[in-house]
C-alpha cells in the first residue's frame, strides 16, 4: 500500500484531467459520507432538536422562509 507522502507525490504528476477526476471523486465521496451521517443522526433522534426550534420559531411567529 502506498504511504500518503508516496500517493501525494504521485497526485501532484498526476494530468490535469485525471486529477480533475480525483478531486470530483474525493468531493463525491465526501458528501456521500456527509449524507450517510445526517440520515443516520436524523433516524437515531439527534437532530430532533433542530424540529423542535423551527416548530417553536414558527409558533413565536419568528420562523424566516427560505
Amino acid at each position: 500500500m502506498l504511504t500518503l507522502q508516496k500517493l501525494e507525490q504521485e497526485i501532484i504528476v498526476l494530468p490535469e484531467n485525471d486529477y480533475s477526476t480525483l478531486r470530483k471523486w474525493f468531493y463525491e465521496r465526501d458528501f456521500e459520507k456527509w449524507d450517510n451521517k445526517i440520515a443516520k443522526d436524523s433516524e437515531s433522534g439527534k437532530l430532533d432538536f433542530l424540529i423542535e426550534e423551527a416548530l417553536l420559531e414558527k409558533k413565536q411567529g419568528t420562523l424566516e422562509e427560505l
